[in-house]
Formats: structure tokens, C-alpha cells, sequence
């Protein structure tokens, strides 16, 4: 079996004289032994994790390389020698001479440049200059081979104004392909290198010497202690490699939050940070008595309509509702109470039986609010939560058949519309976003009610960003909360403050099986602006 790339350089090293002066370069090594650098490197790095086998000091040299515009040169002449030779004793036009230099090479002559620029003209095509043409020219001028007529007929003309000309250029390119770069002045590589026609390139290379445990022999240094070893006592002759305290650990593997829950736990935090208490919303299942009737919405209403709601075959109805509760509910619809007229229909228990996934978390309100209407003694609270609802929606690119709804409730004594706009400010101004507008709405459960209106920087214009009101007197009062009492409420979606946060355009790839897990891993935590 043909011996390592490790083992051929410890070979080589072996009849090298011992000393600080003996030694190999792995430049020279890789050339005398056939290979690639990088796979000399790559050997150098493994010997030196066996221990002292080798000791490797890295050197930096650097050399001089043409650029590609360089072989060019090289090849076909600098552009001011070019342009020389194609200028002919009667001289040539100023906007001919860029195009000669374009389009000749070395040694095209007038005739060729012209008859192809005679040809190109008539096309429809204009010529263009390349990146030497004005160099070219230039320089044919500054070195005063070159002179030009201004007042000659037809325009600007230039004319020979030597007979020969030396590529200088050309060859101080041809010194440095040959070797011989060091040759040239610091002056001419540096007018090399301005023109692009010149590189300066760093080459790092290792200067190998024989280390303390030198072997030609390539011993593999274990890495784990084995119940084997320690049980035949095989450990004590074992070469280990040693460990590197210095070197980072693998991460762990552990869950990752999706946006959605980072962008949930902060707004759960301003809540907190407010005063609020979450409620309890696991019912995702939830009865028509409680996600309608409890909230003045009556029962012909277009919202309980298939089309709009997910209604359950299994259980299809509750088994159980507040018999005292649910018998004010009824007559306030259907015969008014508390100031109300009502909606003057037959109120019918078999709809309120009805199961349902929750079509909002104000289902979640209406329940803290009539328990804490059974507490006797009435004290002001503060109630928000963040949950999953279910609308019977198309979808598309905004739009989901389930999505999270934000919602905060406040509740006590006197409170009017201007202490909704208050809290509504408070609450939006730590979420980012301040510049506010209310607009009139309708819901059939608050009055008066209000949409809430942004600002959005990006868009330019004013987008809604959530809803709000007071709630009606005959939600409230059937409860049996006090008279005195007021409730207000707004509420917001998760999902649009998220993509807007995220970049992301369609709620499909925020939610559902179009989700690219990725995303989740790679993006950060998303704090909203304050």
C-alpha cells in the first residue's frame, strides 16, 4: 500500500540535517512530491494534532501575478501601442482612435479597423469604448507620441509625432510572467498595478522541522476511553490525544420558539406590565350561548351563519348552561330590559345550545365577567388574553380559518370612552406605535365602539390595527354586575403584527403546513419597537 501524504513529508523531513536551520518548505515540499499545497497543508495540520511529531511555522511571501487584463497586455500589446500603430501618416480622427483601439489588435492595421468601423456603422450599433481605450490614449499623449489637431477640418484629428515606438509596458509584463518581477521599480509596479495590470499576491506557506516525538511512523492518537481498555489494562500503552479546553462545544439540540410565540410572550409582558391578569381560555370548543347569546349578539345575526362559523355534529350541543343567567339573557333579547328595547324576536334555548369552535376570545371575557358578577362584592380588575380563535374564512394571503386573538378587557367604576383612548394610547405607544386615529364602528355587543387606526411608516398611510368600545349595558347587567360599572375592551390579531415584525408577506408561510422550519431555527428574537 503506497504511504500517506503524511507519511511521504516525514519521509522527506527524516534526511533533513538536524538543527534550527534544517527544515523543509512546504511550498518546495509539495512541488517535489506532486501534490496540490492545500493537500500538503492539510497533512501539515493533522502531524501537528498527533502532538511534537513536527513543528510548522507559518511564513507569508508575497509575488507578482498578471490580472487578466494583464495577459491581454502581454499578449496583444498595451493600448497606447495599439492605438500608435493604428494611426496612419494622415492621421485619424479623435473618435476613430477609441474605436481602433477597440476593436484592433496588435498589429491589425489602418485598413482592418477601418473597414470594420465602416462596416459596424452601417449597422444599427454604436461602438463602445473599452476600459483601456481612454488609458490608451492618454498615455499615447502624455508620452508625446501622439499629437493632436484641434482645428483640423472635420473635427479633432491626431497625428504620429515619432516614427517608433517601445512597448514598455509589455515588456516590464513579460519580466514579471518570467520571473523577474522584483526587477521593476517600486515606481513601474505601481503604475502596473493602478492600470489593473498587475497583482501582488500574498502566498502563506510552513516551515517544517522535526519535532521532539519526530517518527516516520503515523500513530493514531485514540480519543475515547473504552470499558475495553481500562478492563485488559490496554489504556496504560495507549497514545491519547490531548484535550483542548479551549475548543467550543457542539450546541445542544433543543426546541426552537416560532414567531408567533416570541412575538405572544411580549405582548403578554406589556399586558403584565400594565396591571392585567390573563384569563383562562381553553375552550376551544364553546357553546353558542357564550360566544353569541351572553354578548347581545342575537340569533338571526349573519355571523352564525354556516358560512362564517364551525358548528359541531359531536357533541352538537352544550349539556349545561346558568339556568338563572341564561333566563335574563333571554328576555333581554327578546323583550328588552335595562333600558333596551331588545330585539323583539323568539329567543330559542336550542340555539344557545349549539356547539361551536369560539369565533373570538370576547367568549373568554363574557365568562371572567360573569364570575366576577358572583363574587358579591365588586372589585375593579384588569383581564386579557391571547389565544387561538376559528372563522370559517377563504383563505389567502391575509387570511386564515384560525388565528390568534390579542384581547384586554378593563373593568370598574365610571369609566367612560376618553379612558379607552387613554389605555388604548398607553398600550399601542409600547407596542411601537404612536401615531394613533379612532374612527365610529359598530359591534353588537359595545357602544360606542371604535376601529383603531396606525400609521404605518412603510405603506404611508394609515392601516387598522385593531378594534375596541364599551360594552353594552345589556351585556353587563343580566350578569348582575353593578350598575356603576363600565367595561372596556379592544382586541387585535396576532398574526398581522408578527408578519409585519417578519417580513412576511403571506400568513401562509407564518401558520400551516407551508411553514418553512428553517425560518423558525434561523430567525432571531423579534422585539417591537418602543
Amino acid at each position: 500500500m503506497s504511504p500517506s501524504v503524511a507519511e511521504q513529508l516525514l519521509q522527506r523531513l527524516e534526511r533533513t540535517p538536524p538543527g534550527p536551520e534544517g527544515g523543509l518548505c512546504s511550498l518546495e515540499a509539495a512541488a517535489a512530491l506532486g501534490l496540490d499545497h492545500q493537500t500538503l497543508v492539510g497533512a501539515v495540520k493533522s502531524l501537528q494534532a498527533l502532538g511534537e511529531v513536527i513543528e510548522a511555522e507559518t511564513r507569508a511571501t508575497t509575488r507578482w501575478e498578471l490580472s487578466a487584463e494583464g495577459e491581454e497586455v502581454l499578449r496583444d500589446g498595451s493600448p497606447e501601442v495599439r492605438l500608435f500603430h493604428s494611426v496612419p501618416s494622415e492621421g485619424l480622427p479623435q473618435s476613430d482612435a477609441m474605436v481602433s483601439t477597440v476593436m484592433g489588435g496588435c498589429g491589425g492595421g489602418l485598413r482592418e479597423h477601418r473597414a470594420s468601423h465602416t462596416a459596424l456603422t452601417a449597422l444599427p450599433f454604436t461602438p463602445q469604448k473599452l476600459p483601456g481605450a481612454q488609458v490608451g490614449f492618454s498615455k499615447a499623449m502624455a508620452n508625446k507620441w501622439l499629437r493632436l489637431d484641434k482645428g483640423a477640418p472635420g473635427g479633432p484629428r491626431i497625428f504620429r509625432a515619432v516614427s517608433t515606438v517601445q512597448d514598455v509596458v509589455q515588456n516590464s509584463l513579460r519580466q514579471v510572467q518570467e520571473g523577474n518581477g522584483d526587477s521593476l521599480s517600486e515606481r513601474e509596479r505601481t503604475d502596473l498595478k493602478r492600470r489593473k495590470l498587475l497583482l501582488e499576491v500574498t502566498l502563506k506557506s510552513y516551515w517544517i522541522r522535526k519535532g521532539s516525538a519526530f517518527s516516520t511512523a503515523v500513530v493514531r492518537q485514540e480519543t475515547d476511553l473504552t470499558p475495553e481498555m481500562i478492563a485488559t489494562g490496554s489504556w496504560r500503552k495507549l497514545p491519547f490525544k490531548a484535550y483542548n479546553f479551549s475548543a467550543l462545544g457542539l450546541p445542544p439540540t433543543c426546541g426552537h420558539l416560532h414567531p408567533l410565540l416570541k412575538v405572544r410572550s411580549q405582548l403578554r409582558q406589556i399586558f403584565l406590565e400594565m396591571g392585567f391578569t390573563e384569563m383562562p381560555t381553553d375552550n376551544f370548543v364553546e357553546s353558542s350561548f357564550w360566544n353569541f347569546d351572553a354578548l347581545f349578539q342575537p340569533q338571526q345575526h349573519p355571523a352564525r351563519d354556516q358560512h362564517d362559523t364551525f358548528f359541531l355534529q359531536d357533541p352538537a350541543e352544550a349539556p349545561e348552561l346558568p339556568a338563572g343567567y341564561m333566563a335574563r339573557v333571554k328576555k333581554v333579547h327578546s323583550q328588552g330590559g335595562y333600558g333596551s328595547q331588545g330585539y323583539k324576536y323568539e329567543w330559542k334555548v336550542e340555539e344557545a345550545r349549539k356547539n361551536l369552535l369560539r369565533t373570538h376570545t370576547t367568549s373568554a371575557s363574557a365568562r371572567a365577567l360573569y364570575h366576577l358578577a358572583r363574587q358579591g362584592k365588586f372589585t375593579p380588575v384588569k383581564y386579557f388574553s391571547i389565544d387561538r380563535v376559528f372563522r370559517n374564512e377563504s383563505l389567502d394571503a391575509t387570511h386564515l380559518a384560525e388565528f390568534h386573538q390579542v384581547e384586554g378587557v378593563v373593568a370598574d367604576r365610571g369609566l367612560t370612552l376618553g379612558h379607552l383612548m387613554g389605555i388604548l394610547q398607553q398600550f399601542f405607544t409600547k407596542l411601537g406605535i404612536s401615531k394613533l386615529r379612532f374612527k365610529p364602528a359598530y359591534n353588537p355587543y359595545t357602544e360606542p365602539s371604535m376601529e383603531i387606526f396606525s400609521y404605518h411608516e412603510g405603506l404611508k398611510k394609515w392601516v387598522e390595527v385593531g378594534n375596541s368600545g364599551v360594552f353594552r349595558p345589556e351585556l353587563l347587567l343580566p350578569m348582575g354586575l353593578p350598575e356603576s360599572v363600565s367595561v372596556i375592551a379592544w382586541g387585535l390579531s396576532l398574526e398581522r403584527p408578527t408578519m409585519i415584525k417578519y417580513g412576511i408577506n403571506n400568513i401562509r408561510e407564518l401558520v400551516g403546513h407551508r411553514v418553512n422550519l428553517q425560518m423558525v431555527y434561523d430567525n432571531p428574537l423579534c422585539r417591537l419597537d418602543s
